[in-house]
């Protein structure tokens, strides 16, 4: 890199006059000798400023030395901000791309010291300065800094090289130049001595990167590519990394192969090479195997995205790999560790239909479609047969984990179990999947039965309104008297989704009355709630039914209750969300004489609402139609309130006054 310019020390900030083209720089040399750190972090956030004062040629000059030295010498909370700062957006204030190698050196520090949040802000700016470099200027300035921060003795130095080995590939043309070609290669083997370091952490690192690394190789092959020289070395570089991840001793480490073996899959699928599958099998089992419980855990919170891999492989050899891997989830569903069945438990609805699909020969069905038609399994026989012997395998599974003794377990399976409907025939969804939400309904934790109220969606498409009444309703009306907040609004949440699936006259029967209750609950947020939910029902229902069964019911309160301010302003956000999905008649004669009535409350909060719902009234029924009663009725109360004595009511209202004015 060029030496700058040497320049003259910079005098102290008292010496220079404002005017001086020396005032910027010592301005922040002076901050960042401040005692506070906040001031000196504060100082680092205007370098941007202080740059543009200056200019490009004395930000490379004088600045960036300044920087360097600056980077070596302060706290933490300093070297993070500077590493912010010094990204790709820096560039246009050291004069352009050309110039971008200027940033190199003060960065290159950064991403030495020992503190974590630091090295990865250096990293992350590093990449994006590299982002904007031309091939250039990766060869002669960005990869002798990788190489280098490979080669020292430092853990920090050489964990921060990990993360920019990716940028440094992506720039290189090895199919094109021999030249480039050559030096992935001695990229690759400084890559390789990162994965067998004697310092875990740098091991670690190295392990963590490695799956962008594959990913981004793979892009750049195909399967109809042959005598591919690149290919062969990416390829030998794939096999020995993961053959070391995989063999490390330190846990902290090993357990990384999980993602590195998805990689290494997503490459081999790429390339429509299924060759060494037996071998990858084998790792994956192993790898569920494991003594160590972190790795286990990695295995089960990624078994369908391992699934997945081996389900596309289009030999027809599919079904035999999954079958394969069957055996090895069902130990991780009972391990020992609670991580591992929380991780594990909440997978298998989606295993299942890897194996359905994978059994069946088919690839439409999906357990995240609203559709039924596109999620059931086919009526044959032959599909009964195989879905059933899956079904069979799992199911004593699933009973087992929903009374699990680990409260997260079960919380962890609740969260997906209704998604087991999607692949299960009407009847035995009944039979077999709806004692168990029954049960989990009934879970001592609230969190559970809030999980599954939220999906139950997913079970009400395939078993029908009755059993619906039958079982589950029963369920809900006791979770909506529940002493856990959270879940009577996980209730009041799914109330539209039922009401679009019952039958009017059920819903009455069972819901309504519960809808209504809800507007009084001790808690805002079930009110809140409350009032969004009856919005949604009356679109569901219509105007007539919002009338006859929640305007009317409301507007009849006992007047005891209607003392109570939060039964007012309650009652009064109601009537004025449901103004937009109600008829103009319903307004005229139901709610606005009610908002009317609320005009002179005592309460200044009350009064406010007024104005407010004065806006939405007149919004709706429209100006032009009904300009007698709006200049009649509405803007007087409107101008008296713009005249009370409390200042926020008096804001409201002549906000509102404003807004209809305008319409």
């Amino acid at each position: 890199m060029e030496s700058p310019q040497q320049q003259a020390p910079v005098p102290d900030l008292a010496t220079i006059d404002s005017s001086s083209d020396l005032f910027p720089l010592a301005l922040l040399m002076d901050e960042l000798k401040h005692d506070e750190v906040s001031n000196r972090v504060e100082a680092m956030q205007k370098l941007k400023i202080i740059s543009q004062a200056l200019g490009p040629q004395r930000t490379r000059d004088e600045l960036i030395p300044f920087l360097i030295d600056v980077a070596q010498d302060d706290e933490d909370e300093v070297f993070v901000v500077l590493a912010e700062q010094l990204n790709d957006t820096f560039i246009p204030f050291i004069g352009g791309v050309e110039y971008a190698k200027f940033l190199l050196p003060p960065l290159e520090i950064l991403a030495s010291t020992e503190e974590t949040l630091v090295r990865n802000k250096a990293v992350d700016s590093l990449n994006h300065v590299a982002s904007k470099m031309t091939r250039e200027q990766i060869l002669n300035d960005f990869i002798p800094l990788v190489e280098h921060l490979s080669l020292t003795e430092w853990f920090s130095s050489k964990c921060s090289a990990c993360g920019l080995f990716l940028k440094c590939f992506q720039k290189l043309q090895d199919k094109v130049l021999n030249e480039d070609l050559q030096l992935k290669k001695k990229l690759f083997e400084f890559y390789y001595n990162l994965c067998i370091d004697d310092t875990p952490m740098v091991r670690r690192s190295a392990a963590k990167s490695l799956p962008e690394i594959i990913d981004f190789l793979s892009e750049g092959h195909s399967s109809e590519q042959t005598n591919d020289v690149s290919l062969d070395i990416d390829l030998k570089f794939i096999s020995s990394m993961f053959e070391k991840v995989i063999g490390d001793l330190q846990d902290s480490v090993k357990f990384l192969a999980v993602d590195i073996l998805i990689s290494i899959l997503k490459f081999f699928n790429n390339l429509n090479n299924y060759q060494h599958f037996e071998d990858l099998l084998s790792s994956a089992i192993n790898l569920g195997n494991d003594q160590g419980w972190r790795i286990r855990y990695m295995v089960a919170d990624n078994i369908n995205k391992i699934a997945e891999q081996f389900f596309i492989v289009n030999n027809g050899e599919n079904s035999e790999y999954l079958n394969k891997l069957i055996p090895m989830f069902i130990n991780l569903t009972n391990d020992q560790e609670n991580d591992v069945r929380k991780a594990s438990g909440k997978q298998i609805p989606e295993f299942c239909e890897f194996l359905i699909k994978a059994k069946l020969g088919t690839s439409e069905l999906n357990l995240n479609s609203s559709s039924t038609n596109e999620t059931k399994v086919s009526e044959s026989s032959e599909s009964n047969k195989e879905r059933y012997f899956i079904l069979d395998e799992f199911f004593p599974i699933l009973e087992k984990l929903s009374v699990d003794e680990n409260e997260q377990v079960r919380i962890s399976l609740a969260s997906k179990i209704t998604y087991m409907a999607k692949i299960m025939d009407r009847e035995d969804c009944v039979y077999r999947l709806v004692p168990i939400l029954i049960a989990m309904l009934k879970d001592e934790s609230p969190d559970v039965p809030l999980q599954i109220i939220s999906h139950l969606e997913n079970v009400n498409e395939v078993v029908g309104i009755e059993i619906l009444k039958e079982n589950l309703l029963p369920c809900i009306q006791e979770l909506s008297i529940d002493l856990n907040w959270r879940v009577r609004l996980a209730v009041i949440e799914n109330i539209p989704i039922l009401a679009k699936q019952l039958k009017l006259e059920i819903f009455q029967d069972k819901l309504n009355l519960m809808c209504l209750n809800f507007l009084w609950d001790n808690v805002y947020s079930i009110r809140s709630a409350a009032i969004t939910n009856l919005k949604k029902l009356c679109e569901i229902f219509g105007s007539d039914w919002a009338n006859e069964e929640i305007i009317k019911k409301l507007l009849q309160s006992k007047s005891d209750i209607l003392q109570v301010f939060t039964f007012r302003i309650t009652l009064l956000q109601a009537l004025t969300e449901l103004i937009s999905v109600v008829s103009n008649d319903i307004i005229l004669e139901q709610i606005l004489p009610f908002i009317e009535h609320l005009n002179d409350d005592k309460v200044p909060n009350i009064r406010f609402n007024v104005a407010k719902a004065y806006y939405v009234v007149v919004k709706k029924l429209g100006k032009k139609d009904y300009s007698n009663l709006i200049s009649n009725s509405i803007l007087p109360k409107l101008k008296k309130l713009i005249e009370d004595e409390d200042p926020d009511v008096r804001y409201f209202a002549n906000d509102s006054f404003n807004k209809i004015e305008s319409l």
